[in-house]
């Protein structure tokens, strides 16, 4: 696997680190809020504290995949097939709440499983 490809997957398992603390641990918080386009009143309901501090694991979780196919595994197609499920989730949430997810949640990773197929 190329150092390009590696670098890049990195910086995938960084961005669901983020995602992850503004989930999971930054829950009501006004940058959570504004990157999320909620209210901070909203986020503070239980239901939705508690859906967030899921979805924070779980996006967590795919960062800790991502680096161990990455640096561990030393694998480019574990790192190829993470990209493309991270593509379609940011697919789905594109079609279902809003199209900027599918740049901004799936940018890096549709540019990291591009250049997997050319380097």
């Amino acid at each position: 696997m190329s150092i390009i490809i590696k670098i890049l997957a990195t910086l995938v398992a960084l961005e669901f680190l983020y995602i992850m603390y503004l989930e999971t641990f930054a829950t009501v918080s006004k940058k959570t809020s504004e990157v999320f386009g909620m209210r901070q009143e909203e986020l503070q309901r239980k239901s939705v504290n508690t859906l967030f501090k899921n979805q924070g694991i779980y996006n967590g979780l795919i960062a800790v995949l991502i680096i161990l196919a990455t640096w561990v595994f030393v694998s480019k197609m574990a790192v190829m097939v993470l990209m493309g499920y991270i593509i379609l989730v940011a697919l789905y949430g594109g079609m279902t709440s809003h199209p900027k997810i599918i740049i901004m949640q799936g940018g890096l990773a549709i540019l990291t499983l591009i250049l997997s197929f050319i380097l």
